[in-house]
This record gives structure tokens, C-alpha cells and sequence, in this order.
């Protein structure tokens, strides 16, 4: 079993996809441009600084007809992706440190806003973008330190001594480090999450359509009795009205063995809901929940051997009368995904054999799944579960065997994400799984849950 599970293709969900309207970056420039506006003019007229008007002016403007182009070639309501976003703010970036240089640098009291695009980019780019972004702020904030025009303070009014100047540019620079590397981790982890979280939704809502199956051949079998009737009196008038020897006469017995066949086969399907509170495969046996996660996947080279086995004991176990049957349990969605994932990942991993071993108790029911394959990748077994896990392709073809890396190779990219779905589904069934390679070699997956919060009160079959 490969350490790697594939990223569903209807998940749709890409790192590169767009994460920011370029409505929403427009109307921050807007901001921006207005706010520099304001304090330019309240600096040079209001406090009397003597500042470079035209030039600063200049400078705000880039970013005006930077919008205007924008808006103008694309829709405000196009999302931009990584890379256009991560240019656009690394362009008010630098317009930021430009501003500053002509505004006195770091003495001027609105400096700490060039950490504003490394800010934007932490909560909604990718970590490489933001740790781009924040090698860049930390170069501007540099330059700002040597290179800038002071400001026109009053003549001995005011004074910044060079020591304050340097721990400002380490207090900056500091600041662009742990936005860069801290806050953006904290953000792809939750953006990860959530990414995830949307790809469980969809699994289990497919398990879901798929079990609501046996409730729709339920209401056929309903719908198509009358019909079905009706076949059944007018091919026995027929037969009544033909001769012994009408050529016709085997014909029409034919079709009413074959009515009478279809009539019972829908009675049965319609008797089954009725005992069962409405869905003829509500409540099945645990080993026929897993035969039926598994046969989807199996495969006539590789041996798949089920077994089952009750450690029960005497006197203490949940139906004194039978001892040894199976637990009776719901056909879950959220199971049948799961199960049929982690077998699919071991079939097609495993070199000869799958073993499955079902185990219960008094207390806990418990599915073991072992193959004969190459194992987990070390360097990831203790990370398995975490969503958007990164595929080690070059660990998996040291391990793997040349046919298993065809195999591998054969089937996509594959991603973390499903074991998390799969982990995930299952801890809503209160199991508890567990990832280990076997001291024989191979993959192992052990799944238990308590057995009364699995099994349901005994139906009938």
C-alpha cells in the first residue's frame, strides 16, 4: 500500500487556482492611493513640511493608472491566481518603499505599512509566495535605512538617532520574517483544512447516492407491481382463447412464467423495506459491510482473503443466544468510502496477497488490512492523515518494485488527501485508525471501533 492516495478529479481543488478577486485588490489600491493622497497634502500644507511634491505624486500615480489598466483588459470579478496576485502585490510593495525614500524612510511614522502586502499575502496566497514577498520587504525596508531624502523637521525640534533607526529596521524586518513564516503556515494549514474538509463532503455525499440505490429498486418494485399485473391477466386471456395445438400457445406460457418470475423477484424487494423500516440493505452483517466496500476493487491477480472471527466470551457477549453471529450494523456511506479507499490503495500496491481481518468482541469490532507490498514511506508513515499530504515519488521508487512503479505511474498524481477523507469519515463512526508496516514487510491499516456505538439492535434478514 502506497503512502500516497489519489486526489479525487471532480475535488477540482489546485494550489494554483485563484484565491483573490482582482476586485478586492483594486479597491485596497484605491485605499492606499487615497490615504497617501491625504497625507501628502496634510504634511506639505497642514504641517509645513517642505516635501517633493511632484515626484511623490508621481509615485501615487503609478498605482492609479496600475488600476485603471487592470480593470480595463479584464473583469473586476476575474479571480487572480497565485502568481498575478503575488506580482501585484509586490508591486504595491515597492511603490510603498519609493513613497517612503521621499518621505524620510524609516523616520516617517507611516513606515510600518510597508509590511502591508506581506500581511495580504499571508492570508490568502500560497507560503512560497509570502516568504517571496517577504525577502522583498526585507531588501525595501534596507534600502529605505540608507537610501531616503529626511524629513524637513523643523530645525531642532526633532531627532531620530541612528540606534533607533537600525532597531526599527530590526523590528520590521523581524516582523516580515514571522509574517512570512509563522502566520502563512497557520493560514495553509487552515486553507488545507478546509480544502479537505469540502473533498469529505463530496465522497460521502457520492456514498450517499450510491446506497440510496437500494430505496429506489424498492419503489420500483412498488411502482411496477400493477403493470406487471396487468401483463399477467391479459397474457392468461390469451392463453385461455388459443387452441392446444395454436402455434403460439409455448410463446405465451413463456411470457407468463416470465411475468410470474419478474412478479415475485419485485415481491421479495418490496417485503425486504417493510421489515427492514424501509431499505432492504439498512442492516447487514459487519463482514458483508466489508465484502461489499472491497469487491469494487479486487482484482483476479491479486488474492484478497477475508477473514472473520468472534473473541467473544461465554456468557458476555451482546446476543447469549447466538454467540458466534456477526455484528449487525448499518450500511454506512461514510464506511463503505472509507473501506473501499484503504482497499483499493492495498490491492493495487500488493505484490501477490491483501489479508483482511475482521476481529470482534464484547467491547470493540476491529478490521486489520495487510499487504504484501512495499509498505508506508518512513519519512511520511507518522504524517498520514494530514490533508494535501506531498507526494514522495522518489521514495516510493526506491521501495517500490519496477511494476508496482508503473502501476504507481499509470494512476495520476496522487495526494494525501484521501487517506485524511477516509480518516476522517471513519472518526464520525467512532473508529480509530492506525497506520503501521508489518515486521514480514507491507502496509498495515487496523481500524477499531466500539462495538456499541457500530452495531444496532439484531434485524431480521
Amino acid at each position: 500500500m502506497s503512502s500516497a492516495f489519489r486526489l479525487e478529479p471532480e475535488v477540482g481543488l489546485h494550489p494554483e487556482q485563484g484565491r483573490v478577486r482582482l476586485r478586492t485588490l483594486v479597491f485596497i489600491r484605491w485605499m492606499a492611493i487615497c490615504g497617501q493622497t491625504a497625507a501628502l497634502l496634510i504634511a506639505h500644507f497642514g504641517l509645513g513640511l517642505e516635501l517633493p511634491l511632484i515626484a511623490a505624486f508621481l509615485v501615487v500615480l503609478t498605482s492609479g493608472v496600475l488600476n485603471v489598466a487592470q480593470v480595463a483588459t479584464r473583469p473586476a470579478s476575474s479571480w487572480l491566481r497565485n502568481k498575478e496576485a503575488t506580482m501585484a502585490l509586490a508591486f504595491d510593495l515597492i511603490q510603498i518603499s519609493v513613497l517612503l525614500s521621499l518621505t524620510g524612510g524609516l523616520t516617517n511614522p507611516f513606515s510600518i505599512l510597508i509590511l502591508g502586502p506581506v500581511t495580504v499575502s499571508a492570508s490568502i496566497l500560497t507560503r512560497r509566495s509570502t516568504i517571496c514577498l517577504g525577502i522583498l520587504a526585507i531588501v525595501a525596508v534596507t534600502a529605505d535605512v540608507f537610501f531616503y531624502l529626511p524629513l524637513p523637521w523643523p530645525e531642532g525640534s526633532f531627532f531620530l538617532h541612528s540606534l533607533y533607526l537600525y532597531g526599527l529596521w530590526a523590528a520590521l524586518v523581524f516582523t516580515a520574517i514571522f509574517l512570512a513564516v509563522y502566520v502563512s503556515s497557520l493560514t495553509e494549514e487552515a486553507r488545507s483544512m478546509g480544502m479537505a474538509l469540502v473533498a469529505s463532503q463530496m465522497a460521502l455525499a457520492r456514498e450517499q447516492k450510491l446506497s440510496a440505490l437500494g430505496g429506489l429498486a424498492a419503489a420500483a418494485a412498488h411502482e411496477l407491481g400493477s403493470p406487471l399485473g396487468t401483463m399477467l391477466v391479459v397474457a392468461k386471456e390469451m392463453k385461455e382463447e388459443l387452441p392446444p395445438d395454436d402455434i403460439y400457445l409455448p410463446d405465451v406460457e413463456l411470457l407468463i412464467s416470465e411475468i410470474l418470475r419478474c412478479r415475485e423477484i419485485l415481491q421479495n424487494l418490496a417485503a425486504w423495506p417493510e421489515e427492514d423500516g424501509g431499505d432492504p440493505y439498512n442492516f447487514i452483517p459487519v463482514q458483508t459491510l466489508v465484502e461489499a466496500a472491497i469487491a469494487p476493487y479486487e482484482k483476479l491477480d491479486i488474492e484478497t482473503v477475508i477473514r472473520a472471527s468472534s473473541h467473544e466470551s461465554d456468557g458476555e457477549n451482546s446476543n447469549p443466544e447466538h454467540p458466534s453471529e456477526h455484528p449487525m450494523v448499518e450500511r454506512s456511506p461514510e464506511i463503505l468510502h472509507s473501506l473501499g479507499l484503504f482497499a483499493q490503495n492495498a490491492i493495487q500496491f500488493a505484490k501477490e496477497k491483501v489479508d483482511i481481518t475482521l476481529v470482534w468482541d464484547k467491547r470493540t469490532i476491529s478490521l486489520t488490512i495487510h499487504d504484501d507490498g512495499p509498505g508506508f514511506d518512513p519519512q511520511v508513515l507518522g504524517r498520514l492523515g494530514d490533508p494535501l499530504l506531498s507526494n514522495r515519488e522518489q521514495a516510493q521508487k526506491a521501495q517500490a518494485p519496477k511494476n508496482q512503479e508503473s502501476r504507481k505511474e499509470e494512476d495520476g498524481d496522487h495526494m494525501g488527501l484521501g487517506v485524511f477523507i477516509a480518516t476522517t469519515l471513519l472518526s464520525h463512526t467512532g473508529g480509530k485508525v492506525t497506520y503501521a508496516n508489518h515486521e514480514a514487510g507491507g502496509a498495515v491499516v487496523e481500524i477499531v471501533w466500539p462495538r456499541n456505538r457500530l452495531e444496532v439492535a439484531t434485524q431480521p434478514v
